[in-house]
């Protein structure tokens, strides 16, 4: 049994960022620590666990059996050591030095993150916000903190006891060349046209799953020709200019990357709009940094202009 005065108690935040990212560079750069600083700590803790810890398989490091039955164990204590601490302290955002992680879509990052940062700098400069990629299982990417916070649309959240705040609206428009879809443009875009065109359409992971509008549209049995297939709403506008190409687009990330002859027409069915709310580990809710976080998003989605205006009578952007 070791005796913790002899511990250095730092070696346990090395460790879990270590298990979680199995790369010495990864790890150090999470923690702000130099590659050989990381390293000594690797060494440090191989001797005192008596174990490897971390084998190189490849150019890979894989954690042996003593790492991987650590890693919840050891995640366990630093969450309860930072609520420990947070419950006796405030948060200035002026001096705080904290980074937080939110994993959020392009579209909801240039849309809702990047006015947030505008005056970030100014409010908290030693705060970073870490952006990460949307994950198909939103539950398990909080309960092991791998996120602060995950903006996802309610619509997909569905009944999760999730602690939540919802933050915007926004509905679904087709983007498509003025130039080239010209009777779209001029008439309104049809059942029967919408369904020749050929069609982008955006998924996210592996899977490929659908989203909402593209999902809805399959369940009322629509059949449409998918020529492209990404996982990113901010290029369609680009990948669209000077094709026969159309796409369901969020109206917001459209405006966002306006392109010179790209239009928003109305689709030619209804499409349920989306709700993108706010998640959190509940274990975060009374975390004075965590309730700083959630009160500059919600402040910046209320800022946000409502979806809707510049645009004419027939539903085309003007």
């Amino acid at each position: 049994m070791h005796d913790l005065r002899a511990v250095d108690l730092n070696l346990l935040v090395d460790l879990d960022a270590l298990l979680a990212t199995r790369s010495v560079t990864a790890a150090g750069r999470r923690l702000n620590l130099s590659q050989s600083a990381m390293s000594g700590s690797l060494a440090r803790l191989r001797k005192l666990f008596d174990d490897p810890l971390l084998v190189r398989n490849g150019r890979t490091l894989i954690p042996t059996a003593r790492a991987e039955a650590l890693a919840g164990p050891v995640r366990e204590i630093l969450r309860q050591a930072t609520a420990v601490m947070a419950s006796s302290e405030q948060f200035v955002a002026a001096t705080a030095t904290r980074t937080f992680s939110v994993s959020a879509s392009d579209y909801a990052t240039a849309t809702l993150i990047a006015p947030m940062l505008r005056t970030l700098s100014a409010e908290a400069p030693n705060v970073t916000i870490n952006v990460r990629p949307r994950s198909e299982d939103v539950h398990t990417l909080l309960r092991e903190d791998r996120a602060d916070l995950a903006i996802e649309p309610a619509e997909i959240m569905g009944g999760t006891r999730l602690p939540s705040a919802p933050l915007f609206r926004d509905r679904w428009r087709c983007a498509l060349d003025a130039d080239v879809n010209v009777a779209a443009v001029r008439d309104g875009l049809d059942l029967a046209l919408f369904e020749q065109l050929p069609h982008i359409v955006y998924s996210i992971g592996q899977d490929m799953r659908l989203n909402l509008a593209d999902q809805h549209l399959a369940d009322l049995g629509l059949e449409r020709r998918v020529e492209l297939i990404i996982e990113s709403f901010l290029l369609v506008p680009v990948l669209v200019r000077g094709t026969a190409m159309v796409s369901l687009v969020l109206e917001r990330s459209a405006r966002l990357t306006r392109v010179d002859g790209v239009v928003l027409v109305d689709p030619p069915v209804p499409v349920p709009d989306i709700n993108e709310s706010m998640y959190w580990n509940p274990r975060h809710t009374n975390d004075p940094g965590h309730r700083w976080l959630r009160r500059r998003v919600a402040a910046a989605a209320a800022a946000l202009t409502p979806v809707g205006l510049g645009s004419d009578a027939a539903g085309r952007d003007v």
